[in-house]
């Protein structure tokens, strides 16, 4: 990371500029806060420990370079966090598309453009903005592409405070945001923490379908619909496919029954409208696309991260969990001889799921 210039200047109201410049970008608010999160380390290490992070080896990949930006950037003082909002809207239309047979139920973030794309290129304008004002510095842009605990960052930088469910939340707009992050040489004033005001309530426990938010403050991802349909390639453990419902990519439940997302607002940004009716899609429909149609209409999304096989393998699991049998089992018929072995698994899973007239006989 290279210095910034030595000519004089008044950081306080830099940090006040860099503020307004984000909200003219679209962020809905930035924070600074310094380096140092020597009890998230600790919870961190805790975690990997446990092994709660499954196949998810990237996390222990860097080391405690995640918890210390200054060792990942060298150079690092403060960091600025932003955070973008992405609801689009209809809390009753998505807890009513949980229940909908037939339907698939994606995590409203992935409806639309993804977000690393938008908020990267948004960063890189405020950069430019300070460069422009201060001449060269030192900056590196994350948007979920490095080793980072963003939500500890953006916590002390008064984003928000990480709820029960270990999501950030805003007292103002509840936890429909994303997150990104623009490291600095800059000595930048820091922002207090945001005080945690979850209290006493523990919705986020309770309808979590699998139980993986373990205890307060605690997830265990090898639970957690989001990382079994996203981040695990592998088989799906038999004991989580019934409570995954019709959840084909992700899992928003403990967003959607938090009782402080009644605050959330429709996002203003475009690029995060659902696209191809995927906020009220039939899985079937889904469950026949080919590979080149799920390649071109997931293209600029963050369904992508799936893949296609995996893709196939959470739908199958949805038309498992499907009420209309007749609909349900003559899709899954279709996929019974895929070239994939883990997709052959899951339908003929499925199809068991339909009674013994269905199931594929040995």
């Amino acid at each position: 990371m290279s210095r910034t210039s030595t000519r004089a200047v008044d950081f306080s109201a830099l940090a006040a500029r860099i503020k307004g410049w984000g909200r003219e970008l679209g962020f809905q608010q930035l924070g600074i806060s310094g380096t140092g999160l020597p009890e998230d380390e600790q919870h961190l290490l805790r975690w990997l420990a446990q092994q709660r992070h499954g196949e998810m080896r990237y996390m222990q990949r860097h080391g405690t370079r995640r918890s210390r930006p200054a060792e990942l950037v060298p150079g690092t003082l403060r960091v600025i966090s932003a955070r973008m909002d992405y609801w689009p809207g209809g809390t009753g239309a998505a807890k009513g598309l949980l229940g909908k047979s037939g339907y698939a139920y994606i995590a409203r973030y992935a409806l639309g453009r993804d977000y690393h794309k938008v908020l990267r290129g948004r960063l890189q304008k405020l950069a430019e903005h300070i460069e422009q004002e201060v001449g060269e510095f030192g900056y590196r842009v994350f948007t979920d592409s490095a080793p980072v605990l963003e939500k500890a960052l953006a916590r002390n930088a008064g984003l928000g405070w990480i709820g029960k469910h270990t999501n950030l939340i805003n007292k103002d707009t509840g936890s429909w945001f994303f997150l990104g992050e623009l490291f600095t040489d800059l000595p930048l004033p820091v922002d207090a923490p945001a005080n945690n005001h979850c209290g006493s309530c523990h919705a986020c426990m309770d309808v979590c379908p699998t139980r993986a938010i373990v205890a307060p403050y605690q997830l265990d991802a090898r639970r957690c619909i989001a990382y079994l349909t996203i981040e695990h390639k592998g088989s799906i453990p038999v004991e989580f496919r019934k409570a995954i419902g019709n959840r084909v990519f992700g899992c928003d439940d403990c967003q959607l029954f938090c009782p402080w997302n009644k605050f959330a607002k429709v996002t203003p940004v475009r690029d995060f409208t659902p696209r191809n009716g995927l906020d009220d899609a039939a899985l079937v429909e889904l469950f026949n696309w080919t590979e080149e149609e799920f390649l071109k209409r997931t293209e600029g999304g963050a369904l992508r991260r799936t893949g296609y096989e995996c893709w196939l393998r959470n739908i199958a699991v949805a038309l498992g969990n499907a009420s209309d049998s007749e609909t349900a089992t003559t899709a899954l018929r279709a996929r019974a001889d895929h070239p994939s072995g883990l997709v052959r698994e899951h339908v003929a899973w499925a199809l068991a799921q339909h009674g013994a007239k269905y199931a594929i006989q040995a």
